[in-house]
């Protein structure tokens, strides 16, 4: 993998789960990280710690990608803190398992609002303040291209993303900056982690490898998409669930 070295990198959502997977692979890889959270002020800490333990360079901070004015005000702390921005991983998301008929719109404006509003304008803010020859991964989910009964919103949320993805990749090309999808399948530690043993046991058996992935498979991935060597790969959405088939 490519050295960071010298690079910034911000990581939406990585408090936890696959985003600490990411953040921490980011730190390994010599970027300074941005720890973004929302609630998980002390997770938020831990995983700054792990990665000044490592020899990297981190800091935390706080914002809900809920809200436009947080995203900004996390762009504008991380540029005052460091100078500059090179690399944006969009993982901070939500979701709601709900059948069509049966969604509040509550539930809607949770998801929409994190995982779709919250994503375009942090690439705002991205395709503002981002160096030329910049790096930005989404992620979103196989729910958008294997379809299961009660994912409607959260799938949807996730296609949105796919779309952003493709869009900015044109926009941003001219300066160098690439932009890709990661399309995480079953994921634990993560938001599959709460679905029921048997569901995860499927998920399992669908993979050739007879496993869920590891927040340390997605941030693989995503090392390889920030690094220079993937200089030629823009506005791909690459599928990452090990094989499965659903």
């Amino acid at each position: 993998m490519g050295n960071l070295t010298g690079k910034v990198a911000i990581v939406t959502g990585s408090s936890r789960g696959i985003g600490r997977g990411i953040a921490e692979r980011l730190g390994e890889d010599g970027a300074t990280v941005v720890v973004n959270y929302s609630g998980s002020e002390q997770e938020a800490k831990q995983v700054v710690e792990a990665i000044v333990a490592a020899g990297g360079k981190s800091v935390a901070i706080q914002a809900s990608l809920s809200k436009v004015e947080d995203i900004r005000r996390l762009f504008a702390e991380t540029i005052q803190h460091f100078g500059q921005l090179d690399i944006l991983v969009n993982n901070a998301g939500t979701g709601v398992i709900g059948a069509i008929a049966d969604v509040t719109e509550d539930e809607y404006n949770k998801v929409f609002d994190l995982n779709v509003r919250g994503v375009l304008f942090a690439l705002q803010e991205a395709a503002r303040a981002m160096n030329d020859g910049g790096r930005i991964v989404n992620i979103s989910s196989t729910t958008t291209i294997h379809p299961e009964a009660g994912m409607a919103v959260y799938a949807a949320s996730k296609a949105a993303i796919k779309l952003f993805t493709a869009v900015l990749a044109r926009e941003v090309g001219a300066r160098g900056i690439t932009v890709n999808t990661v399309m995480p399948g079953p994921t634990i530690p993560g938001m599959f982690g709460n679905m029921p043993p048997e569901v995860q046991q499927q998920a399992a058996a669908s993979s050739p490898f007879h496993r869920v992935g590891t927040p340390q498979d997605i941030a693989d991935v995503v090392a390889f998409l920030v690094s220079e060597e993937a200089r030629w790969l823009t506005g791909q959405d690459i599928c990452a669930n090990g094989g499965a088939k659903s």
